[in-house]
């Protein structure tokens, strides 16, 4: 069974997403919006997703401890994208609808 952990960790038997984001680039509108989109997609695949604020450009979302999008190395997400890296690991399998349209 999963750990219960509310910090870097799954929320009872469900996941947790952190997006971080640089508040001197004011980059939290962007987080929030993407927050928002994952929140509307995995409603009941998520324990929690939270914004957390950090500096130097950065933009990294996490799903509990791995790294699912990182700006630095990927460039800004499209919620697309991200909803595909953060389908396999919470819900494999699962289909995202009209997104995954070819």
């Amino acid at each position: 069974m999963l750990g219960s952990s509310t910090r870097g960790g799954t929320v009872g038997d469900k996941p947790r997403v952190e997006v971080e984001y640089c508040i001197r680039c004011r980059w939290l509108p962007r987080a929030a919006w993407l927050a928002q989109e994952l929140l509307t997609t995995f409603e009941n695949d998520l324990g929690a997703v939270a914004l957390v604020p950090g500096e130097g450009g950065v933009f990294t979302v996490r799903v509990d401890d791995t790294v699912v999008w990182n700006r630095k190395d990927d460039g800004f997400p499209e919620p697309t994208a991200v909803k595909r890296r953060i389908r396999d690991l919470v819900a494999p399998g699962r289909s995202l609808g009209h997104s995954e349209a070819p």
